[in-house]
């Protein structure tokens, strides 16, 4: 039993790792505000925020002027942002709060709620994901992100060929 005790440690610090083990943003289809459509698949060579939100969610609402200035700084560089409606968002709200804060990235609405389920079932708002160029998923934050330590992982995807 000893044996298999250091070789179980190991195994599980090598997946721990940065880089190693990190799984696949799963293959959903975004529906855009102007009716196009957008599946993860595209979002494959650019550094990715995808951002779960709702209009009635205080802290989504309070840190939505930081995602627009972390999009603002970084989009030139190959970084992108979605920002996903919740289903029980009405579409409506969305369409107002995206026009009057003049969000410059693309939102979508999840009407249906299962881009929510394919991305783990996301129940709470803000959830976001930090997906790589090669389409894998980085980093999850559930609440505002410390974003001084997100534009440090940013900046690192960015970097990477």
């Amino acid at each position: 039993m000893r044996r298999l005790i250091l070789p179980a440690l190991l195994l599980s610090a090598a997946l721990a790792l940065p880089g190693c083990g990190q799984e696949q943003a799963p293959e959903s289809s975004f529906v855009l505000l102007d009716g196009s459509k957008l599946s993860s698949s595209q979002l494959k060579g650019k550094v990715t925020l995808v951002n779960f939100w709702a209009t009635s969610c205080t802290t989504c609402v309070a840190e939505m002027p930081e995602v627009v200035a972390t999009y603002q700084q970084y989009k030139d560089k190959g970084y992108d942002t979605l920002a996903v409606a919740m289903s029980y968002d009405p579409p409506s709200y969305v369409v107002n709060f995206t026009q009057t804060r003049q969000l410059p990235f693309k939102v979508a609405i999840d009407n249906t709620g299962a881009v929510a389920k394919a991305w783990g079932d996301v129940k709470l708002t803000p959830t976001t994901y930090l997906v790589n160029k090669r389409g894998e998923i980085v980093k999850r934050y559930v609440g505002t992100p410390d974003f001084n330590e997100l534009h440090r992982l940013i900046e690192k995807l960015l970097a990477e060929a």
